[in-house]
């Protein structure tokens, strides 16, 4: 069974059985008069809420006001410098961290979250926080959190586990394959039966 073209799609549903790359989500939006701005997952819902409504896009949630003013741009930063609510990664935040910890740092998912949610501590705390992530590393069986939107990352994790006689070209394979098939809600996640595709 083959993934239909998309003008053949009716449902929201029927959309939603198949993986699209976000280049596809893309033009479907750029074509259908949708916004084309957003994450994947984003893209997805407002295409799957056009095919159910008559092509009307999506009501999009308030955006909360942020109440600091403090501009993480352009501002001085320091070890003493409090996270807002406001807090932003841009070149001045990676500058100051790099300028501290070293070329070393990276600015990972796992410490940009740790900052969001810790409004109110400082950028000392920040740094203390990122030497604790890093030193998991150490750990031979610590796993970084793979975001869901990272359907390959995660597929090429799982199979590598379950297959260690198999390669990373033998994971492509059967990722390219299996991408192909429809599922029950968009996601292609690796199973053992994947190695009957081919």
């Amino acid at each position: 069974m083959q993934r239909p073209n998309f003008e053949d799609i009716k449902t929201g549903e029927e959309f939603n059985q198949w993986y699209w790359l976000k280049s596809e989500m893309v033009e479907i939006c750029k074509c259908s008069g949708l916004p084309t701005t957003g994450r994947k997952f984003d893209l997805r819902d407002r295409i799957m809420y056009a095919l159910d409504h008559d092509g009307k896009l999506k009501p999009e949630p308030k955006k909360q006001k942020t109440k600091s003013k403090f501009n993480w741009a352009k501002s001085e930063l320091s070890l003493e410098t409090i996270i807002t609510d406001n807090v932003s990664f841009g070149p001045n935040f990676r500058r100051f961290m790099k300028g501290i910890i070293g070329n070393k740092f990276s600015c990972h998912s796992d410490f940009m979250d740790w900052v969001k949610s810790n409004e109110g501590k400082t950028l000392a705390e920040a740094v203390k926080k990122w030497h604790e992530l890093e030193e998991r590393k150490a750990d031979p069986d610590f796993k970084r959190t793979i975001a869901d939107n990272n359907m390959l990352a995660q597929y090429t994790r799982d199979f590598l586990e379950d297959n260690k006689n198999r390669t990373l070209k033998d994971a492509k394979k059967y990722w390219n394959l299996k991408k192909q098939l429809p599922t029950k809600d968009g996601f292609v996640r690796y199973e053992s039966a994947d190695l009957k595709l081919g």
